[in-house]
């Protein structure tokens, strides 16, 4: 629906040209936005009212004392959830505002975009059973360990403090008598985050409409090409900066290794544009400080590049 609207509003209302690069960055920039905007705003009243009734302290509690299976089961939630790094923070944030830990949060921001059903039916197309299972065993397993290792760094002081304005035992204090209330109590939540965050999500959807759509795929190429053993990081930091979901970035991972680049170095680089972002990072930015947001980048982004060297070993086990 969002996207016929879209088609509708830019080459039916608009009038401009489907087969114009500039044209294509518009479309791209109105559907992402209205998508992620609504995103924000159903995920946030939902968790609000869920908030009127769950005692918050207690789920935090349950989560951080299971040692890493809080991580774990945020990984798999967002392993089933088919979102791209931007679309997973409106719930990311609504886990935050929860009370839900920082950590767990992060494992599932970072799980969400990397693996997802479409995502496991494409890989296994392309590149068959045993990639595929690989795959998704490695995306698990990063964002499990990534968010436990952030977790355990307790970094919740980096969080920009009014987009979290009431602490949670002074909502469970409330007293909701019926589901309106409890209801526009969920709007009221939905309405003050998305205030505060919709200049960072235009602005953010904006720097991926420019990137998605005139970064050059033989340039790519060209630069893993040349990088010899350094390969693996050069593809994936090339790929963070970059903005797209793992299904949109998959044919182009297929083009690279058909063209002799190695499967974990194409891998790396899909993984990067599917998990890290300039978009993501600029979203982010109203909810937490740089320091945390370069901790969360550089912590996933190591992760990334160990897992590109892991699956260049075992090429020979895993390409058909």
């Amino acid at each position: 629906m969002l996207r016929l609207t879209a088609d509708w509003i830019v080459y039916s209302l608009l009038r401009l040209p489907p087969e114009a690069k500039w044209a294509e960055a518009v479309h791209f920039f109105i559907y992402d936005s209205v998508k992620i905007l609504s995103l924000l705003f159903i995920m946030i009243a939902g968790i609000g009212l869920l908030r009127t009734y769950l005692p918050q302290e207690k789920l935090k509690g349950w989560l951080t004392q299971k040692k890493g299976w809080g991580n774990f089961f945020a990984a798999l939630f967002g392993a089933v959830t088919p979102f791209c790094s931007c679309s997973s923070i409106p719930i990311f944030l609504s886990f935050l505002k929860a009370g839900i830990p920082l950590g767990i949060g992060f494992s599932f921001l970072i799980t969400s975009p990397l693996i997802n059903e479409y995502l496991v039916v494409l890989m296994f197309g392309f590149f068959g059973w045993k990639i595929t299972l690989a795959y998704i065993a490695s995306g698990m397993m990063i964002g499990t360990a990534c968010g436990f290792v952030i977790g355990k760094m307790r970094l919740e002081k980096y969080l920009v403090q009014d987009m979290f304005p009431t602490r949670p035992e002074e909502q469970e204090r409330k007293d909701f008598r019926g589901l309106l209330p409890r209801i526009r109590f969920g709007i009221r939540e939905a309405l003050l985050i998305t205030k505060k965050l919709w200049p960072w999500i235009l602005l953010g959807v904006g720097a991926g409409a420019l990137i998605h759509n005139y970064v050059p795929e033989q340039s790519i190429h060209t630069v893993m090409q040349k990088t010899g053993f350094w390969a693996v990081p050069a593809a994936t930091v090339l790929g963070v900066p970059m903005y797209g979901s793992c299904a949109a970035i998959i044919p182009i991972a297929v083009v690279l290794f058909q063209k002799g680049v190695p499967l974990g170095t194409a891998l790396a680089f899909m993984m990067a544009v599917a998990a890290l972002s300039l978009p993501e990072a600029i979203m982010l930015r109203r909810a937490m400080r740089l320091h945390l947001i370069g901790i969360f980048f550089g912590v996933t982004t190591l992760a990334i590049i160990f897992t590109g060297y892991a699956f260049n070993i075992l090429q020979g086990i895993l390409a058909p």
